[in-house]
């Protein structure tokens, strides 16, 4: 394809195409040109760099997260759409953790995404760096959760690249990894199961996880506006008898009579 009827997007399309089947590692001008019937030249014409071409492939993997509406009451089911919708995307495209660790991933799409989140903390009640703190959160536990399958990827990757099926060679590797965990027991009754795969979790792991955070940030919200309302009614109105009275030391002293002993302070009175 001549340089001139290529454009920036069917660039990045191809690239994301290439990156999911290959990785990081994967990438290179020569084998994206092919994809595309151009030369290499004509690739670093429309995007600049490797670099750069990685950094416009992950912003725009961001602009496949839907943005649900935000409502204050309803704050939970929107904050849910999102991180499912981000771990989903993650899942999809593998390589891009990779790149966070070595790129700079940011342009309009994860802006986007981004600003949408904080808007959806902000309508829970969250304020100031609160709102950030609960974002960064549920993110991380995205980010965390996402690592697994993106972990296995590379490895079946990097094992096929070494010579042979990836997929074969890991079976054998995890029958050592399984000849290990049958020295404990805990470890050893779950061979059997779907958790003993390589990073691999039993069903329902993400959403398990997601709806516990979500719980304690719904009752950090609850635990940070109940003593406030609770003091406001508690709080005493003073009535005339609760006012200070005024101290007998910090009174001003009036004339005393000598025949008034009395009235006078008890050293006072003693020195006399």
């Amino acid at each position: 394809m001549p340089r001139d009827t290529l454009t920036r997007a069917q660039i990045v399309a191809a690239a994301i195409e290439l990156l999911d089947a290959e990785g990081l590692e994967g990438l290179n001008m020569r084998a994206l040109g092919a994809r595309l019937g151009a030369a290499a030249t004509a690739v670093y014409w429309h995007v600049g760099s490797k670099d750069d071409l990685i950094a416009l492939a992950g912003d725009e993997a961001w602009n496949e997260i839907a943005l649900p509406a935000v409502t204050p009451g309803d704050w939970r089911t929107a904050a849910t759409s999102m991180a499912t919708d981000l771990y989903a995307m993650l899942t999809r495209h593998p390589w891009l953790l990779q790149a966070f660790g070595s790129f700079l991933v940011f342009g309009p799409g994860k802006a986007r995404h981004d600003d949408h989140t904080l808007a959806i903390y902000e309508a829970a009640g969250f304020r100031g760096a609160e709102v950030d703190r609960a974002a960064t959160t549920v993110f991380t536990f995205v980010l965390g959760n996402a690592l697994a399958p993106a972990a296995a990827a590379s490895l079946r990757r990097r094992l096929g690249r070494e010579g042979g099926d990836g997929e074969e060679q890991l079976r054998e590797q995890m029958e050592k990894v399984r000849e290990v965990a049958a020295q404990f027991p805990r470890l050893r009754a779950r061979l059997r199961t779907a958790a003993a795969a390589y990073a691999a979790a039993p069903d329902g792991t993400f959403e398990l996880g997601l709806e516990a955070i979500l719980d304690g940030l719904e009752a950090r919200l609850i635990a940070h506006r109940t003593p406030s309302k609770r003091a406001q009614r508690a709080r005493p109105r003073r009535g005339r008898r609760d006012r200070p009275r005024r101290s007998i030391a910090c009174s001003r002293p009036g004339p005393v009579s000598r025949g008034s002993r009395s009235s006078l302070p008890p050293t006072r009175m003693a020195a006399r």
